[in-house]
């Protein structure tokens, strides 16, 4: 339930301040003065899209805040909150800042939140219902919803959703298995021969490096050979003196040496490690002469190996070392197109495993809808009676859509709603575009707006956690009709918070508070102004939508008259459906009802 509202520089508001409660509130005021402004500034604060436009002129930034009552908070709503870790105990404050430059910024208790978050907690918050929403009425998808609210349908109708697109995402997976089928034969065979050269060249991982250093030592046998032929001569087999001598005379004579002088023995190791370092040294460059032959067979077929491995590189357009990898890759493709076969029927059997549960699921929504569209077509045909539209008649038609075999599905389910309405006695229904006339098409929605919300409330056990705003929804009713839809105001309100914009003397007269919006400005400035109205304030509004610009004595006592009967009616009324028609088109006591609104 809402019970505060904060608006500050949101068009030409420049502070205003609310404090709310349960039942019906009425707002009225001149044409223009801002109530509406009111309700666009509480839209703002749950969700609704705005730009630098909304901010009254000369301020740098617009700000809503609205704070509910939580205490009997929808559990979604308290999911919500504690998935993005926000404390609400038996309050939650919904902030709503936009800034000149067009950024929008978006808080719940606090705590900044993304406008997706805000909008999806707005939705458990405040219903807000519109003058023109019954243009809506007209649409095939808003129709069907409404019917699946009434059911109180709407998870079952999302499941059906989702299964559809759950059997749309399984086709979609077939139909690309399909199209790769059909060129299967051409691709086998192109991935044969392919994984088939790879598989004859049989490229070990270490194999490249090792082929590369084998070309180049094969390659440079001469070379190599003239280089360990002079390193060995010089280490051991020279005449003149090789290291290897030279290195072993030096150890003999220092040897000597230290017999005379001791501090000479700690060179002795390091030379005789020399003299035998210098030896195995001589010994592996003589191995490594003797296995250095020319070979022009091994140097051919290195050639040849090494060729091939670069051909096939550059065949396939990558790295010579990467073609292990690119075998690998084309033995499991080959493998996916030779079970093809097992892998379309395993698709199919998907396809038809979605579809049976989409089809199980619509059926039972069809059910839902079968049963609520009876219901819904009673009650709103009774209200009808009570807003003018004697002897009309509503109903909601069911038209199937799908395949009966279930091989095709759409996210409405089954079928799709068209509602009907005859707006006179002996006259058939009719769809609603090519009956109603654009007054009764208001009445209408009110009717439906009113239904559901009646339907919510007794579904919940309870008032509902959301706060029900009505924006000038009476619009183009007047007279006795103006009295019944202020009755079912009220009768609402008694059941859960209620905000209603009205230029109905009659709604206002049923509000269990009264809210004037005026209209203020000093000839440089335009300002909204609020207040609350008790006794012989409230008694002069009345009297101001009754009478006009010029307000009479009998004004002023037929608004005090209309107060009173509403109180009355308020401290003695009882919440029921509305009466069924009698045979005549007549709900129960409606001409009494009608004559006592031309009495006053």
């Amino acid at each position: 339930m809402l019970i505060h509202l904060q608006v500050r520089d949101f068009a030409i508001i420049d502070a205003v301040e609310i404090e709310l409660g349960g039942g019906l509130t009425v707002l009225t005021g001149e044409t223009g003065a801002g109530k509406s402004i009111l309700v666009d500034a509480l839209q703002l604060a749950v969700g609704a899209r705005a730009g630098a436009e909304a901010i009254r002129h000369g301020a740098e930034r617009a700000e809503v805040a609205a704070t509910f009552d939580l205490r009997r908070a929808d559990p979604a709503l308290r999911r919500l909150l504690e998935e993005q870790s926000i404390d609400a105990d038996d309050e939650l404050v919904v902030r709503r800042v936009v800034t000149r430059e067009g950024k929008s910024r978006a808080y719940l208790n606090g705590q900044q939140v993304p406008i997706q978050v805000l909008r999806e907690a707005g939705g458990l918050l405040a219903e807000i219902h519109g003058q023109h929403e019954f243009q809506s009425l007209l649409r095939s998808a808003a129709q069907r919803q409404l019917l699946d609210a009434y059911a109180g349908a709407e998870t079952l109708a999302a499941e059906v959703a989702a299964l559809h697109r759950e059997r749309l995402a399984r086709a979609a997976e077939l139909t690309a298995l399909e199209e790769a089928a059909r060129d299967r034969d051409a691709r086998l065979d192109l991935l044969r021969h392919q994984a088939g050269e790879l598989d004859a060249l049989a490229l070990q991982p270490a194999e490249l490096p090792a082929l590369t250093a084998e070309r180049s030592r094969l390659a440079n046998s001469g070379r190599l050979a003239q280089a360990a032929r002079g390193a060995l001569e010089m280490l051991y087999e020279a005449d003149s003196g090789s290291a290897h001598a030279l290195a072993a005379r030096a150890h003999a004579a220092l040897r000597q040496a230290a017999a005379l002088d001791a501090r000479l023995d700690a060179l002795l190791p390091g030379l005789e490690a020399a003299v035998i370092g210098l030896a195995d040294a001589s010994r592996e460059l003589t191995r490594y002469l003797d296995g250095l032959e020319s070979d022009p067979a091994r140097q051919e077929a290195v050639e040849t190996r090494l060729a091939a491995i670069e051909a096939l590189s550059r065949k396939h357009r990558i790295a010579p070392d990467a073609l292990p990898a690119k075998a690998e890759e084309l033995r499991a493709e080959l493998a996916r197109l030779e079970g093809v076969e097992q892998a379309l029927e395993g698709h199919r059997e998907a396809v038809r495993t979605a579809g049976r549960r989409w089809r199980e699921a619509a059926e039972r929504l069809s059910k839902a809808r079968r049963q609520a569209a009876q219901a819904l077509g009673r009650d709103i045909s009774a209200r009808m009676q009570t807003l003018g539209m004697t002897g009309g008649r509503f109903e909601s038609a069911l038209h199937p859509l799908a395949s009966a075999d279930g091989t095709d599905s759409a996210p409405g389910g089954l079928e799709d709603v068209e509602f009907l309405v005859s707006a006179n006695t002996g006259q058939p229904p009719r769809p609603l575009a090519k009956v109603a006339s654009g007054g009764e098409l208001s009445r209408l929605s009110l009717a439906v707006q009113v239904t559901l919300a009646t339907r919510a409330t007794a579904d919940a056990g309870g008032p509902p956690s959301v706060c029900m705003v009505f924006d000038e929804v009476d619009s183009g009713v007047g007279g006795a009709v103006a009295e019944i839809v202020g009755r079912e105001l009220a009768a609402l309100g008694r059941r859960a918070q209620v905000l209603c914009v009205t230029h109905l003397p009659q709604v206002a007269a049923l509000g269990s508070r009264h809210l004037r919006v005026s209209k203020l400005t000093d000839g440089q400035t335009t300002r909204t102004q609020i207040t609350a109205l008790q006794g012989p304030a409230r008694i002069e509004e009345v009297a101001r939508m009754l009478g006009g610009v010029s307000i009479t004595a009998t004004a002023r006592g037929h608004a005090a008259e209309m107060l009173e009967a509403g109180a009355q009616a308020a401290r003695g009324a009882t919440v029921s459906r509305p009466a069924e028609p009698d045979g005549g088109g007549n709900p129960a006591g409606g001409s009494a009802r009608r004559s006592r609104g031309r009495a006053r």
